[in-house]
């Protein structure tokens, strides 16, 4: 048996503002090595993807390949920080339909969006969340970017502290986000375009950095007509520049 609680779940990120510059002690601070994650499916989506990231200062360099994801539909991407800094279980279940795992049910595990993995030259803190047209589009892509964050998320980052999540899951197979059930996020948008597809934790390993990959983040440029009602829809990852708040059910451990 299942009990349940409301709880409302917060998180805030530091507005824009002009890039930060990291300065020679920060930089030496946060020079830990490369980070790696392996993304594996949420949401039974068939998502699945691999990352590296490096942290030099206050700059994270980042390499994010994925497929199987819902083709000519966007998909938001970010690493999250907070909670316990770990991915759900593919069986968790969740508060949507038929216990489908929405982006909240899940914040007190990898928390809350502290980057945005937008394509360049997009902004990449927590307010451009919900930038929809600037994230990567398509089944599978080869994403690759180097950020500048505030000096507390690169710390976090380079400690191993960062977790990988890529948004939006075809629940009903009609290939494309619809459906009666809406995003425990925004009421205006279909829980499908915010529900997560693939997780993955950013740990400390000994590797190179791999070549390769598109500055801008590879993908194709279908799926774009989801742009307008998204960008209205403020897809809530992290509107309003201070990260998101939802409403949600906690579970128990049964």
């Amino acid at each position: 048996m299942r009990t349940s609680r409301i709880a409302t779940i917060a998180a805030t990120a530091a507005p824009v503002g002009l890039p930060l510059l990291a300065s020679p002690a920060s930089a030496q601070g946060h020079e830990g090595g490369e980070l790696t994650a392996t993304l594996t499916q949420l949401n039974d989506s068939g998502a699945s993807g691999t990352a590296w990231a490096k942290v030099t200062g206050n700059r994270v360099e980042i390499k994010l390949d994925t497929k199987g994801l819902l083709p000519g539909a966007p998909h938001a991407q970010h690493i999250h920080i907070g909670g316990t800094n770990s991915c759900p279980s593919n069986d968790q279940k969740g508060s949507g339909f038929e216990g489908a795992l929405q982006t909240s049910d899940a914040v007190d595990q990898y928390g809350a969006v502290k980057v945005s993995l937008t394509r360049d030259p997009g902004k990449t803190d927590a307010s451009a969340a919900p930038d929809v047209a600037n994230f990567p589009t398509g089944a599978t892509n080869s994403y690759s970017r180097t950020v500048t964050v505030d000096d507390a998320i690169a710390k976090q980052i380079a400690a191993g502290d960062g977790v990988v999540v890529v948004h939006g899951v075809d629940h009903d197979g009609s290939g494309k986000y619809d459906g009666s059930v809406k995003s425990d996020l925004d009421p205006k948008l279909p829980s499908e375009a915010t529900d997560p597809a693939a997780c993955g934790e950013l740990n400390v390993a000994q590797m190179n950095m791999p070549q390769g990959g598109v500055e801008t983040g590879g993908s194709d440029t279908a799926g774009t007509e989801y742009a307008g009602g998204f960008a209205l829809g403020a897809l809530a990852l992290g509107s309003g520049g201070v990260g998101f708040a939802a409403t949600r059910r906690i579970k128990t451990n049964r």
